[in-house]
């Protein structure tokens, strides 16, 4: 365990839920005759003996009392966060009020550090809330995203350029400082507990501990809650800490920049200091995660979308970020599973989250209804979409009344909805063995035909080289399309080499089949590479 430097630490069960500000998962533990258990840790002489008798009293804690000693000493234990305030699995409703009211940050360029982050609009708490990113992170800062090296994982991580190494002591010591900085700026955290996947034969335990709220409702939106059956889960559980207000110093951290998304497979911890408050971190982080796990159990990860016809036809969608699996999977006329990670098993198919993160510039409300409805809906999020250009604050403003052909902060506004925002859902968001996968690119150059049927072959070759084009706004610096070939339709976040995932599609295909049909093609692969209307 890491040296810190602890402060205080202050338990009452007197009134669980108010000296932490922290609310329990389930009803309280009915309390002992102890009326107010105070735990002091004091001292600062010796860093090495005052984490071990800190701990030895959080160990006497009698472990029935309270959910709020047990999430102080889970987090005491794994980060060694002591004088920190807790507000822990709020309601969406309620971290709504909390991010208007609390989340403070830069929001342009020269602008100041304590501006409001979070804005209500006309609707209130029935409908979303809209939130503004730091100006340089208005993407995935996927430069800055790293593993750390231990070795026990190096030669099992495919390293590339937005997947890179970082030294295991200089991350250890970058996350000392992190969590120092915030016990000793007594600061207050959003603990969210939920999963990564609908499926209690993969699904891990996922916990969000950070400083805004809107990334605490993002993670209650966009991740399974209540997944049953999930074999030791607290071994499993795997916690993000996410810090923005944190600033790197490269020269001391070993880092490329104020900013930097660390992943370590050792101790299941997802780091994230600096500005780095794009909402789509909190979910690629995960998604790179559950990459690297999967394979080792045989499942397929995929960056895809799935949905289902009515005759129980499934259908796998893969593609880039903006190449239009939001778009096509949201259709009327077929069921939900998923919008962008799905995971292939013996079983079938099912979703890795639990809503949809659509890209909002140019929508059409027309042609897109569900997304368009969805944007009326209670504690839903709207990302870097600008105020209106008539001067009324965002309180007077009704969300259809956007404009969301302005690009004036970014190529790339968001829009985070639940599942349940759409009518037409999968019952567990899963389904059975897909019938059709199609292949999407955002063909900006004119290479490829607008449609082609696949056979297998090419189908695999297509998968590894993913040929496709990188839309605006999508990463940092990119501000027109620009050809790549993304390995899965997915490289950034493919931890693993492209042949892992290539070999499980082929079994998958292959070994899976009759599950499906007993004709000898059992699915159909489609090649789509039309650059369609706004995708």
């Amino acid at each position: 365990m890491y040296q810190r430097s602890i402060l205080w630490l202050f338990v009452t069960l007197a009134c669980p839920g108010q000296a932490f500000n922290i609310k329990p998962i389930t009803k309280p533990a009915k309390l002992t005759s102890l009326t107010n258990l105070q735990v002091g840790l004091l001292g600062e002489t010796n860093k090495a003996s005052t984490k071990v008798k800190d701990a030895q009293k959080l160990n006497s804690i009698p472990p029935e009392l309270n959910n709020e000693v047990v999430l102080r000493k889970e987090l005491f234990d794994l980060l060694g966060l002591a004088s920190v305030n807790y507000k822990f699995n709020l309601s969406k409703k309620e971290l709504f009020h909390e991010a208007v009211e609390n989340d403070k940050g830069r929001t342009t360029k020269g602008g100041d550090y304590d501006d409001q982050k979070a804005f209500s609009t006309k609707l209130g708490d029935d409908g979303p809330l809209v939130f503004y990113t730091d100006p340089d992170c208005t993407g995935r800062r996927v430069k800055d995203t790293f593993a750390a090296c231990y070795p026990e994982i190096e030669n099992k991580v495919w390293w590339k350029s937005d997947f890179s190494k970082y030294d295991p002591k200089s991350y250890e010591a970058l996350l000392d400082r992190v969590v120092d900085y915030l016990n000793e700026n007594q600061s207050t955290l959003y603990v969210q507990d939920t999963y990564a996947g609908r499926d209690p034969s993969f699904a891990v335990p996922f916990r969000f501990v950070g400083e805004y709220a809107s990334h605490a409702l993002f993670s209650e939106v966009m991740f399974p809650k209540d997944v049953n059956d999930i074999k030791s889960p607290d071994e499993k559980r795997w916690t993000m800490l996410n810090v923005p207000s944190f600033r790197l110093d490269p020269d001391r951290d070993g880092s490329r920049s104020d900013a930097a998304i660390i992943v370590d497979f050792r101790r299941h911890i997802a780091l994230v200091a600096g500005p780095a408050d794009y909402c789509g971190t909190v979910k690629k982080t995960m998604f790179t995660i559950m990459n690297f796990m999967l394979p080792d159990m045989d499942y397929l990860p995929m960056h895809s979308s799935a949905n289902v016809g009515k005759q129980g036809d499934a259908a796998i969608l893969f593609g880039l970020s903006g190449t239009g699996k939001t778009t096509l999977s949201a259709d009327p006329d077929r069921k939900l599973i998923g919008d962008d990670e799905i995971v292939w098993t013996d079983s079938g198919i099912s979703n890795l989250e639990d809503g949809c993160y659509a890209k909002l510039i140019d929508l059409n409300k027309e042609a897109e209804p569900i997304i368009s409805a969805a944007l009326s809906m209670p504690t839903t999020l709207i990302e870097n979409v600008p105020p209106p250009s008539d001067g009324r604050p965002l309180s007077e403003v009704d969300p259809q009344e956007l404009n969301l052909e302005d690009r004036s902060i970014t190529e790339n506004s968001r829009f985070a909805y639940g599942l349940d925002c759409n009518p037409m859902v999968m019952d567990g968001a899963k389904g059975g063995h897909p019938k059709t996968v199609v292949l999407l690119t955002a063909d900006a150059f004119g290479v490829m035909p607008p449609i082609a049927m696949l056979n297998s072959a090419e189908a695999m070759y297509h998968f590894v080289s993913g040929y496709s084009s990188k839309l605006a706004g999508t990463e940092i610096g990119i501000i027109e399309p620009k050809a790549t070939f993304s390995a899965c339709f997915g490289a950034p976040f493919m931890s693993r080499y492209a042949s892992v995932y290539a070999k499980l599609l082929a079994e998958s295909g292959r070994d899976r089949r009759l599950a499906v049909s007993t004709r000898h093609h059992w699915h159909r692969f489609v090649f789509i590479g039309q650059l369609l209307n706004r995708v």
